[in-house]
């Protein structure tokens, strides 16, 4: 009997394992539950705002980012890891639903991109 880990639904990558209830992407930081639950399509169809993970999302939470983000319009670099406090969800163009301020200023970001901490 074969017991296979899915290869990272973000980067692609089979370097994978499982972690508690979640799979563990060591190349991209992402995690997914294990569980078969709620697909991303339905995840956005129901109005909740999730994270990188599926955990959903509130204005004054705390989120950690997954990734390195480079700021457009500036040679500016948010760097994976960075905490974000006190977010405010938005309804934002391209699916930039999370307003946060940071170092840089003010922002609209991806929940995609985001854990919550």
């Amino acid at each position: 009997m074969s017991n296979t880990v899915p290869a990272c639904p973000q980067c692609g990558l089979e370097n994978t394992y499982p972690d508690g209830d979640n799979y563990v992407c060591p190349d991209c930081a992402h995690e997914w539950p294990q569980v078969a639950g709620i697909d991303s399509d339905e995840a956005a169809s129901d109005g909740v705002v999730r994270d990188a993970n599926g955990n959903p999302l509130q204005d004054g939470d705390s989120v950690i980012l997954v990734k390195d983000l480079k700021v457009k319009g500036s040679s500016s670099t948010l760097k994976k890891g960075t905490k974000i406090k006190s977010i405010r969800l938005v309804d934002g163009a391209d699916g930039h639903n999370v307003d946060c301020k940071t170092d840089l200023g003010s922002l609209f970001l991806k929940s995609e991109f985001l854990k919550k901490a």
